[in-house]
């Protein structure tokens, strides 16, 4: 009886832990994440919704609308548009009129009216992992791959993660001090990114709830941006509608 005892604590450790798990290489996730968004055959939407600023963001947004600082946040009507490929638009309005925007077109970034960091941001990576639709996947998933590496997502290494209580494919480090891109292992629609700017500075953007029948798969009903683990802004989805986006808007 003694013997068999470290037998039965090793096969009480392996029904714990299933060993062999396979985890799919990150040119495998990108390839389906590619061709899960190419499917749609959507190369122009405009999404409306609220677009809430928190923090310091809040207090740059006060400053480019030219209101009271007061307050920790601040929620005001927002669209944000993807014309593939590549080109994104971010709009925010006010009752009195103010309106800011920030474009990003083929990764040139401007800005309509005051700049505001995380509004800058927030369109830079939205459009670079959903705005980005090309004539095949593998000059899809490429573009993907060039903006990671921009970025030093460590695309070699892969496993698999919880966010929002989903199980995720991550590519990159397995800390937050480390660049990182997550991927839903369910339906493979981007999910998070984490990196790094030049300044040092830590952002994290998450994309949530695709299944929401006021947007659909089409894109995500949340999406927030953090910075230096602050919450900075949250875009709310209302409705997602096909639309014809002149040039001139980005």
């Amino acid at each position: 009886m003694t013997a068999c005892r470290p037998l039965a604590l090793l096969l009480g450790i392996l029904h714990a832990h299933p060993v062999g798990a396979y985890i799919l290489p990150a040119t495998s996730i990108l390839r389906r994440m590619i061709e899960q968004r190419d499917a749609m055959e959507v190369s122009n939407i405009r999404v409306d919704g609220t677009l809430t600023f928190f923090g310091a963001a809040r207090r740059d947004a006060a400053r480019a609308f030219r209101l009271s600082s007061a307050g920790s946040e601040a929620s005001s009507e927002a669209a944000m548009m993807l014309k593939a490929p590549g080109r994104c638009r971010l709009e925010v309005w006010t009752p009195d009129g103010s309106r800011v925007a920030a474009v990003s077109s083929h990764r040139r970034a401007r800005f309509e009216g005051t700049e505001i960091a995380a509004l800058g941001a927030v369109v830079e990576q939205v459009c670079a992992i959903l705005g980005g639709r090309s004539g095949s996947e593998t000059e899809g998933r490429a573009a993907v791959e060039r903006h990671l590496d921009r970025l030093k997502v460590d695309s070699r290494r892969s496993y698999l993660a919880r966010v929002g209580g989903q199980i995720a494919y991550v590519m990159g480090g397995p800390f937050d001090a480390q660049p990182s891109f997550w991927v839903y292992k369910d339906s493979f629609l981007p999910a998070r990114l984490h990196w790094i700017d030049a300044d040092q500075a830590a952002w994290d953007l998450r994309l949530a709830d695709y299944s929401s029948p006021l947007t659909g798969e089409l894109f995500p009903r949340v999406v927030e941006l953090s910075r230096n683990g602050e919450l900075a802004l949250r875009f709310n989805a209302l409705k997602v509608n096909q639309a014809v986006l002149p040039d001139k808007l980005f």
